[in-house]
């Protein structure tokens, strides 16, 4: 049996605790007795604590008697612990287990009680789209992964946002037992085993809004309102009223993006409008979007997105 530690907390994502460990327990069944996973969940005490969602739940056992060496050591996200300050028992358990671990990781925001515990320095590791940003500021010596479902680096496995943690979980099954039994598992939840693409497909704006009334807010709406256009940067720095270096140096402070970047990435935004919303073809989408050919759409979607735009339409259409 492979043990499995699963740190809990008051505030803890309830899908971050039960889908990774339903995908364990799931996977009990197709395998014989003593070669699947044995699960156990930890928290600063046993005291039944409320998810976010209001869900209670009991930790099996204390941070202090959960001091022996796991296969696998996991810590749950949730929804406040960006922005709050780091938790002392649940940090010092984390750097004195996670290190001893087989593999150790987090399930979404889950990072951030990594990143405090000193273990995500030099490591390559995603976390929820809205997050990314924020891991990647606090933490500086990780190199944080914004469109990555899962992500392994040696021991470290980090997953993206809620639902995600299925997938890492599915991907740790299939590297411990194989992919039939990883599918078996898929399809006894109704998942896919692997998902298309990346987290960006989830996510509402690839291009960051400006603050209204700007230079660069006029560039964006110029932008959204002629998509067909080349859009040089001389011809964006009229628009904004700069010299061509000026107004290249203020976008990339503001945006963190080039010129070139924001509108590839309004011009893929509008495209994921019309594929969730219309039945135009892909070759008309292309055009109005700004894009040179049908398959010039689909290199930029798959670099972007990770899948092509006929999948993206096939995920994401709305009636």
């Amino acid at each position: 049996m492979k043990s499995v530690a699963l740190a809990i907390f008051p505030g803890v994502q309830a899908l971050d605790v039960a889908g990774p460990l339903d995908v364990f327990m799931e996977a009990n069944g197709f395998l014989a007795p003593g070669e699947g996973y044995e699960l156990t969940l930890v928290a600063a005490d046993c005291v039944p604590l409320r998810a976010s969602n209001g869900l209670r739940m009991s930790a099996d056992v204390a941070f202090g008697d959960a001091q022996k060496v796991w296969d696998l050591v996991l810590v749950a996200g949730g929804p406040d612990l960006p922005s709050a300050d780091a938790d002392p028992q649940l940090t010092a358990w984390l750097a004195h287990t996670a290190p001893r671990a087989g593999r150790y990781g987090s399930v979404c925001t889950g990072a951030f009680a990594l990143g405090h515990a000193g273990l995500l320095d030099d490591k390559t590791v995603t976390t929820h789209w809205q997050n990314a940003p924020l891991l990647a500021s606090r933490f500086p010596k990780a190199y944080v992964e914004f469109d990555r479902i899962y992500s392994r680096d040696g021991a470290l496995v980090t997953s993206a946002g809620v639902t995600a943690g299925i997938d890492l979980a599915l991907a740790l099954v299939q590297e411990d037992h194989g992919a039939k039994v990883a599918l078996s598992v898929a399809k006894r939840l109704v998942v896919v085993a692997q998902r298309q693409g990346g987290q960006s497909q989830f996510s509402p704006y690839l291009v960051p809004p400006a603050e209204p009334g700007s230079p660069i807010a006029r560039v964006h709406a110029h932008v959204m309102g002629h998509l067909r256009d080349a859009h040089s940067v001389d011809a964006l720095a009229d628009v904004a009223g700069m010299s061509a270096r000026t107004f290249a140096r203020v976008f990339k402070q503001e945006t963190q993006m080039t010129p070139a970047d924001f509108v590839e990435g309004a011009r893929v935004d509008a495209a994921r409008n019309r594929l969730e919303g219309s039945d135009l073809a892909l070759k008309v989408v292309a055009y109005e979007c700004g894009f040179n050919t049908a398959e010039h759409m689909r290199q930029v979607f798959v670099r972007r997105l990770g899948l092509t735009p006929s999948r993206y339409r096939a995920n994401f259409r709305t009636e």
